[in-house]
């Protein structure tokens, strides 16, 4: 049976790759990387990045990932792109490898399709993943924060959800993955609290943090000029409302 492997990097900084995630590159046959396009090519470079400072030999085979339609309804567009991605992998996949690892943002059990794109090979490879550190680590990390308050709930969310459903009843904390539209825009911002971070652990790392009403504004333009300027973002952030009882 073939096996993949799923490796936990981390928000990019190659320090955060464990030694048993170093281990299986150096152990894979090879190693699958996907490009997304030119302006996106820093992606695919931090991760041949952190293959480097991990000692790994292993060849290498790039691949042309799909992109979504964007004109389709969002459940349906996402299941028809991930069949799309699944096929790409299946022909990227070196007919005599037995043993191929990917190199997977943040942790491959957080808010990440790459276990749901995995089981729609066929015949489906023996899976191994290999955690990482989390967005979420690594943003309490930088502002030397605990995820929750004491004895208190945490929600993590999407930012679509909290833009068409509003802020969840029942928790004072959210963490939100996923927004491309800063969503906490739609939000009554008084007593919210926002913890903001952007390519968490690189050396353009951006924070942000303080009254939503005050530093929400700016987060919007800083997250748009940053954009522009690398080609692309990832973010997320955190807001409480636990002062407004």
């Amino acid at each position: 049976m073939k096996r993949l492997t799923l490796i936990g990097i981390g928000t990019g900084d190659p320090d955060h790759l464990t030694l048993a995630g170093r281990a299986a590159l150096q152990s894979a046959e090879c190693v699958l990387i996907p490009r997304k396009g030119a302006e996106k090519d820093d992606l695919a470079e931090l991760r041949r990045e952190i293959m480097r400072k991990a000692a790994a030999e292993t060849p290498v085979i790039e691949f042309d990932l799909p992109v979504r339609d964007a004109t389709l309804p969002y459940r349906e567009g996402v299941e028809l792109w991930h069949d799309a991605i699944a096929r790409v992998w299946q022909e990227a996949w070196p007919p005599k490898a037995a043993d191929v690892a990917m190199l997977v943002w943040g942790d491959p059990s957080l808010y990440d399709s790459t276990l749901r794109i995995a089981a729609r090979l066929a015949p489906r490879p023996d899976t191994r993943v290999i955690p990482g550190i989390t967005a979420l680590q690594a943003l309490t990390a930088a502002f030397a924060m605990p995820l929750n308050e004491i004895n208190a709930p945490v929600l993590i969310t999407t930012g679509r959800r909290l833009r068409d459903e509003g802020w969840p009843p029942g928790v004072d904390r959210l963490a939100v993955m996923l927004d491309g539209e800063c969503s906490f825009q739609a939000l009554d911002p008084a007593d919210v609290t926002i913890w903001w971070g952007a390519y968490l652990g690189l050396p353009n790392q951006l924070l942000r943090h303080g009254s939503l009403a005050e530093v929400g504004p700016g987060i919007v333009t800083l997250r748009q000029s940053a954009r522009a300027e690398h080609g692309w973002i990832m973010d997320t952030y955190i807001l409480d409302r636990s002062n407004r009882r």
